[in-house]
């Protein structure tokens, strides 16, 4: 699956990655996608806030979508054609990061929501009197 190719600058090989996984943490205040080779090793990061977007546009679906489109054209032209995505949260960009991952010319093979959710975890704060 990785094929190592040669740099003709240094001696030192570099893989070539097909099967990639992408982490998408999207929260109420950003988006944040990060792909993966399988074992973890990460080969691109993007943000909404490091596109470019500040404040109250960060959590809008158009800066998640920037953001994948970024994170995904560094894989792209490395080699990537398959990835799996990993969704983690509630934020208004889940949706459109992965129309991102898919504009940029990725092929989704699996799709996995892995928010955490507490079993009755932690008290909630008391009830405000006003």
């Amino acid at each position: 699956m990785a094929k190592k190719i040669e740099k003709s600058a240094k001696k030192k090989f570099r893989e070539k990655v097909l099967l990639g996984v992408a982490h998408i943490q999207s929260t109420f205040n950003n988006t944040i996608v990060t792909i993966t080779t399988n074992k973890g090793n990460v080969l691109a990061w993007s943000s909404a806030g490091a596109c470019g977007f500040k404040g109250a546009r960060k959590k809008t679906p158009l800066a998640a979508k920037q953001a994948a489109e970024n994170a995904a054209q560094t894989c792209v032209s490395q080699g990537m054609r398959e990835i799996r995505v990993n969704v983690k949260g509630a934020g208004a960009g889940r949706e459109a990061a992965l129309r991102g991952l898919r504009d940029a010319g990725l092929n989704i093979t699996i799709i996995r929501d892995i928010t955490p959710i507490p079993h009755n975890g932690c008290r909630p704060p008391k009830k405000r009197r006003i």
